[in-house]
């Protein structure tokens, strides 16, 4: 559902009269000419930054309890399974860092790259990562393991989704830029 075209543009004016101070951006707009055009559309997906925010903030408490859980249940696990999980381990951790800084970067900055990065990361990574701690019982899953390990998976599916929408329109909205500079 979107707003009307009348609404949608008195609210855009008035978020740029109350958010900025037009003395400082006129001086600014004078002096490089791109700094803030009253005719650009904000692209970045609310919801996706929201859900970056918070999983950048509970990343840490799963990584801690995952390693706590890992090293209580270390000495009952078989030994393929222990090279497994510290594996699992290691590189989740490095693919979250890497896609929460693409995710950040793709949608506040707007950059189709990024974004598309960090959604491949999501999908093809770190989903299958933590659906097979998530499922898989064979590895001693404890309790405390099952309830951070379905919160990150909600956070790696929400993300997943707001994602696949702001990069769709992100890449519409350069697509029609592009064809719209072949007439200038």
């Amino acid at each position: 559902m979107e707003l009307p075209e009348t609404v949608r543009k008195r609210l855009e004016n008035f978020s740029r009269n109350v958010l900025f101070d037009q003395n400082r951006t006129q001086s600014l707009a004078k002096d490089h000419d791109t700094f803030l055009l009253h005719d650009k559309q904000v692209l970045s997906s609310l919801h996706l930054q929201m859900s970056l925010y918070f999983n950048m903030w509970f990343f840490p408490l799963w990584w801690i309890s995952e390693t706590v859980m890992l090293h209580l249940k270390y000495p009952a696990l078989p030994d393929y399974y222990k090279f497994i999980i510290v594996t699992i381990l290691i590189l989740m951790t490095l693919i979250e860092a890497i896609r929460l800084y693409l995710g950040y970067a793709g949608n506040l900055q707007e950059k189709v790259p990024e974004l598309a990065g960090f959604w491949l990361l999501s999908i093809l990574l770190q989903l299958p990562l933590i659906l097979f701690q998530l499922f898989n019982e064979a590895i001693l899953i404890q309790p405390l393991e099952r309830a951070v390990h379905i919160v990150l998976g909600i956070f790696v599916l929400t993300q997943a989704l707001f994602g696949f929408v702001a990069l769709r329109d992100m890449v519409r909205h350069t697509e029609s830029q592009f064809h719209l500079r072949q007439f200038d």
